[in-house]
């Protein structure tokens, strides 16, 4: 797609809507009510995607979701089914409760089915049972972490799960997953309009990483950040308790530094901070190993923030494959080991004598419950879900864009929203840690 063309932002439905809402509101949202985007300044996008004058002239708009007062699916005949794809992530259960009571409480639906083991549940060879959603399952499920329906990576056969909703009579999928997920989504669209089903495919995306575009901010996001800063601030403590202490933590962020970011500014205790958007040196005058020494001469202690993403052309070589998973993610070098060598071995030439202690949370943070201000957000998109899968939206997500909950196309929202080395983020973080752009320009 180009990116300085007018995207079509048009939302799929299913037919017209002539059935009568259940739910009572003191206004409905109608479809020609609209988020205006002319000249809308995109500081989401890639910094290399930019125009040259940083916006994207876009002179769209796009469809605010928000309960119908038309319906294209009648609730007592429908039937929802909810499944959760890719890694764990702070408030998918959060975002299943609120689908739930939502479609049972103020729709009326009383069949509610949830996938398990992602995808994989609708392949019958896996073997995996079909749960029962209802109030009384799902009443408690969002004070504990991770996703009652479990999860799982890889690719399936389309025509298998398309098959798999028909026989099961499902009206209404609700996919809760990141990228990878919601491009399956979008082919199971395209599978279900080509036999002319009136399936509805309804997205929530989920990354913890914050890093599709358009969209202002995914869920558990702001709980990953509250995470973070409980492990700098348990770093910065043991590097304060020894002589020369270093506290090195890693924590996610493939290719968007936005948590790390997020968490060094909410914790000013960090003085290294490595993204995957700004490349850094070890060696030279002004490489990492040389400021750090610096750091550490004058204030005896440092802490340092990798992203899992980060420096990842620091251990590879033109000779290495690379691999990748059950989802087609490129397989990453372990960033965090790496420097924890690199570092100790630099000291013991130098024969300055460090106590380096290594902490990697980042799988305690994916799998715990979500913090308030995640559980706000997480309900608000279940329920908006639901008004636009009961309207026979398909093939689109639930999304917050410019503080305002819209329908965007399935096709248009990717993984690629980073962090700006000449923003004014970045340049925050500098601030906050004073760490030298230097290290960055050093020839490496």
């Amino acid at each position: 797609m180009n990116k300085d063309s007018v995207t079509d932002y048009t939302i799929q439905t299913l037919g017209r809507c002539n059935i009568q809402t259940p739910v009572l509101v003191n206004y409905y949202t109608s479809d020609n009510k609209r988020l205006l985007l002319q000249n809308y300044l995109d500081d989401q996008a890639p910094a290399k995607a930019k125009t040259t004058r940083g916006r994207r002239e876009c002179s769209s708009s796009v469809e605010l979701a928000g309960p119908r007062e038309k319906l294209f699916f009648d609730p007592p005949k429908t039937k929802a089914a909810i499944v959760t794809c890719g890694g764990l992530c702070p408030g998918i259960n959060d975002v299943i409760r609120a689908i739930v009571m939502e479609s049972h409480h103020r729709y009326g639906v009383r069949n509610i089915i949830g996938i398990k083991y992602g995808f994989q549940g609708l392949i019958p060879s896996f073997g995996h049972e079909i749960a029962e959603l209802t109030p009384e399952v799902v009443e408690n499920i969002h004070r504990e972490g991770g996703s009652i329906l479990s999860s799982s990576r890889g690719q399936q056969n389309i025509g298998e799960m398309v098959d798999a909703l028909v026989r099961m009579n499902v009206s209404i999928l609700f996919c809760i997953g990141g990228d990878g997920t919601m491009r399956a989504a979008e082919r199971i669209t395209e599978e279900i309009t080509r036999r002319q089903l009136s399936i509805s495919v309804v997205g929530i995306p989920k990354t913890i990483d914050n890093d599709l575009n358009f969209v202002q901010k995914t869920f558990g996001f702001d709980t990953a950040i509250a995470e973070s800063v409980k492990a700098i601030a348990c770093a910065h403590t043991e590097a304060r308790g020894a002589p020369m202490g270093v506290g090195l933590v890693k924590i996610m962020g493939r290719l968007s530094g936005q948590i790390a970011v997020g968490a060094a500014l909410a914790q000013n205790d960090v003085n290294f901070v490595l993204v995957p958007e700004v490349p850094f040196c070890l060696e030279g005058e002004h490489g990492l190993l040389k400021s750090l020494e610096a750091r550490l001469k004058a204030r005896k202690h440092c802490v340092i923030l990798v992203a899992e993403g980060a420096g990842q052309e620091l251990m590879r070589n033109d000779k290495m494959v690379q691999e990748t998973d059950a989802s087609g993610n490129v397989r990453l070098l372990d960033i965090g080991f790496f420097l924890k060598v690199r570092i100790e071995e630099y000291f013991k030439k130098t024969g300055l004598e460090i106590n380096l202690k290594y902490i990697d949370p980042s799988y305690m943070i994916r799998s715990v419950p979500a913090n308030a201000s995640d559980c706000i957000y997480c309900s608000a998109l279940g329920q908006y879900a639901v008004h636009a899968g009961m309207a026979g939206k398909t093939g689109m997500l639930v999304a917050l864009m410019k503080d305002e909950y819209v329908h965007l196309p399935i096709r248009v929202v990717t993984s690629g929203k980073q962090i700006d080395p000449e923003g004014n983020l970045w340049m925050r973080v500098l601030e906050s840690t004073g760490q030298p752009t230097t290290m960055m320009d050093d020839p490496c």
